[in-house]
């Protein structure tokens, strides 16, 4: 059964870096839908909200506003002007929406996605959220490989926010940090997707 979440460890706001130009797919992964033709952009949104993430931020760069117009219309979209400096500037944006006017001072602690896994269940955002608080900091990892969601806590945001660059995401702060890894191969592959 899913862990519920647990009143006591305060909101969790949820994002998805859906900037891109997605050099390697052919197009912005933002404007991909799965073979039942849902967006995958309005899937994540979705699969967040499912597990009681409010806000949900969605970054927007390349082709922005046909990615915005695919989202829900309660995801909060944030513009990425400096989009095309790669993951670290969705990253970087979008949590400090989260930090300013877009954060209920409920919202403790935010999970991050990646547009481009459509099948992320559930279950598995719902066994990151229940490690959420302000200190948060917290990886899935698929048989011991990082990957999405990332869990950061209030505590974290602002020096993440200030220092991530180029592609890389906060991969090298998670790791210098000695960020929980939540193991969540034994739900899906963890895998993103980088080809049609």
């Amino acid at each position: 059964m899913p862990q519920r979440p647990d009143p006591a460890q305060g909101g969790v706001a949820g994002l998805v870096l859906a900037a891109g130009a997605g050099t390697r797919f052919g197009g912005p992964k933002g404007l991909a839908h799965t073979p039942e033709g849902e967006p995958w952009v309005a899937r994540a949104v979705r699969t967040l909200r499912a597990a009681d993430c409010n806000p949900v931020l969605v970054t927007v760069g390349a082709q922005a506003e046909a990615v915005a117009a695919l989202a829900p219309e309660y995801a909060e979209i944030v513009q990425v002007p400096d989009w095309q400096e790669g993951l670290a500037a969705s990253l970087r944006t979008g949590l400090r929406s989260w930090l300013g006017d877009a954060a209920p001072a409920s919202a403790r602690s935010i999970l991050v996605i990646t547009v481009d896994t459509p099948d992320l269940p559930l279950e598995a955002v719902e066994r990151m959220r229940a490690h959420a608080n302000d200190a948060a900091l917290a990886q899935a990892v698929y048989r011991g490989r990082p990957g999405h969601p990332v869990l950061i806590g209030r505590m974290h945001a602002p020096t993440i926010a200030a220092s991530v660059t180029g592609d890389r995401g906060a991969r090298p702060y998670l790791a210098a940090r000695g960020a929980l890894e939540v193991e969540c191969g034994d739900l899906w592959s963890g895998d993103d997707v980088d080809a049609r």
